[in-house]
This record gives C-alpha cells, structure tokens and sequence, in this order.
C-alpha cells in the first residue's frame, strides 16, 4: 500500500484543531491514510448513575466530533482515514494504537502548559513523544 499512515489526536480543543489543519496544509500527501484518534475521557470516581450521565455525554461529544472532523476531511479532499476512539488514557491509548497499527508519525496539539502544570497534571503530548514507537509531531499554539 502506498503512501504513510498518521494518526491524528483529536479531542474537541482549538489546539488538536490547529495540529489537524496545519498537518492538511504542509504534510498531507495524496496516498497518505490518516487515523484521527479520540480518546473518550472514562468517568473519575463515579457513581452508578453518574458513570451512565457522563458516558452517554462522552458518546455524544464524540459523535459531534467525528461529525465535525468527517466535514473538515471532505473539504480537504482526504477519503483515506479511519476514526479510532477509546474509554483509556489518552497517551497510553496513542502509543498503543501507534505500535499496533504500525504508524508512520503522530500529529497532535499541545496545550502549552507551563513547567509547574506540567509537572503537577502530566502533559499528554509529552508522554506520546517520550513513549511512542514512531515520531511525533506537536504543533504548538498559534
């Protein structure tokens, strides 16, 4: 099969959008095949009834996800792509899909957190760029 396959992390923020639009714009090539990746956030310390309320949100934000990015692929004329989402950390989850799928390289946005949030809340980009088995591309904040 020609071309490369990238996995784009998507998730709902303006900085996965930009990672998106900046890949279509200086990387994408006709053969590439793109995964656009999403990880569904699981519920913390949850109730029965809490768990049911947050994952049917979780489905619904993803739906509208994958509405919004299936609008964007059209308009850049990309047919080749796959939509990959699960309830699991989300670095965890990109490296892992990474190394299963056999992955080219990883786009995805940053947050830009300072050194001290950093450090405090973890930075997923900074675990896929330390754990993953392929290169990574993070596309800074406009």
């Amino acid at each position: 099969m020609s071309g490369e396959l990238v996995i784009i992390a998507v998730d709902g923020s303006k900085q996965a959008e930009e990672a998106f639009e900046w890949y279509t714009k200086h990387l994408h090539k006709a053969g590439n095949r793109l995964i656009l990746a999403h990880s569904i956030e699981a519920p913390s310390m949850p109730t029965r009834e809490s768990w049911e309320q947050q994952t049917q949100a979780g489905q619904v934000k993803s739906k509208e996800l994958k509405e919004k990015y299936d609008e964007k692929l059209r308009a850049s004329n990309i047919d080749k792509f796959e939509w990959e989402e699960e309830v699991e950390k989300p670095g965890e989850f990109l490296c892992g899909l990474a190394k299963n799928k056999s992955a080219s390289y990883v786009v995805m946005g940053t947050r830009g957190l300072g050194k001290l949030r950093r450090t405090i809340m973890g930075s997923v980009s900074d675990y896929v760029v330390h754990h993953c088995c392929c290169p990574v591309l993070v596309c800074r904040q406009k």
